[in-house]
């Protein structure tokens, strides 16, 4: 029997991992008419879904089966890999013509290993890493950077009308958004780190750093990530919106990727261990802006206090 999506013509999404970014490009979808069904594996986020309207499924499987679109937001190239190919993979029970969109940030090599054997079974693949943070996700208006074929794009063109503002296409092969991707995520994390270091560096000075973030916002040494993440610090506020361990995975791709073309990235490489610090200290899933506290603590600079303490 059909579905009450296919008897209206609804286009049926999935959404795989309903974390920050899953939940709120989950919504957009919805919130644009799609049929949206969503799977996590923590169940509060099965929960909250649901709740917000939209219909939870007890597996990847049964999410996927009826879905003319699966959107993939989980973490890495491996978890992707997992989702499609592993001993419960989704890949063989999505609907002939089905497209598969990855979102994860992912090598570039990893990208189109997966669309080869995404393809090769009759569906559709596009690589389409993500950017934006969770309150675009939520209004539909991430920045996606895809590359697929003609057909890919088609396929998933109601999903990227509703959960992105620009969705550029880059290329007509998978693995052209993951680069472009690595590239940002090269200049956030060190944009970050950058960010930090200074706020941090103000502290020790003495200075108000209310003050400091009004002055540099408003001035040259400015950027996207000071303007966003340093609020986080003078909150003392830590709850991840962005966790460290995304920037020691994702620099660890830019350091490998880079290695491999004997390319230097001296400034990535100063960044990741500054990640990595902060990881071992504690502070892996807080938020990415807690490389300030890291300084504070090496140097003894005095910042405001936190909210939550790291776990």
């Amino acid at each position: 029997m059909a579905s009450h999506a296919e008897n209206l013509g609804q286009t049926v999404a999935a959404v795989i991992g309903l974390g920050s970014m899953g939940a709120g490009m989950a919504r957009s979808m919805k919130r644009a008419g799609l049929d949206v069904v969503g799977y996590d594996i923590a169940p509060a986020a099965i929960d909250r879904f649901v709740a917000d309207g939209g219909r939870g499924a007890a597996t990847p499987a049964d999410a996927v089966r009826s879905a003319d679109i699966v959107v993939s937001v989980v973490v890495n190239g491996a978890q992707t890999a997992a989702l499609l190919f592993g001993p419960e993979g989704v890949a063989s029970l999505m609907k002939p013509g089905a497209v598969f969109i990855s979102s994860a940030t992912m090598d570039p090599a990893v990208a189109r290993d997966l669309a080869h054997q995404v393809e090769a079974i009759g569906l559709h693949y596009l690589d389409a890493p993500i950017s934006g943070g969770a309150a675009k996700a939520s209004s539909g208006e991430l920045t996606i950077m895809g590359s697929g074929s003609r057909l890919a794009f088609e396929a998933a063109r109601p999903a990227l009308d509703a959960m992105a503002a620009k969705v550029y296409e880059l290329g007509d092969a998978a693995g052209t958004g993951a680069a472009f991707k690595m590239i940002n995520q090269l200049l956030a994390g060190v944009h970050i780190a950058a960010a930090c270091e200074a706020i941090a560096f103000a502290a020790k000075q003495g200075l108000d750093l209310d003050k400091v973030y009004g002055v540099i916002t408003a001035s040259a040494g400015n950027s996207w990530m000071f303007e966003n993440r340093i609020p986080h610090v003078l909150a003392g506020d830590y709850t991840p919106l962005s966790a460290i361990e995304i920037f020691v995975k994702d620099l660890g791709i830019v350091q490998d990727m880079a290695r491999s073309e004997r390319y230097p990235v001296p400034l990535v490489a100063a960044a990741l261990q500054m990640y990595l610090a902060a990881s071992g200290a504690g502070m892996g899933r807080d938020d990415d802006s807690s490389l300030a506290r890291l300084y504070a603590q090496l140097s003894g600079a005095k910042l405001p206090g936190t909210v939550k303490e790291s776990r």
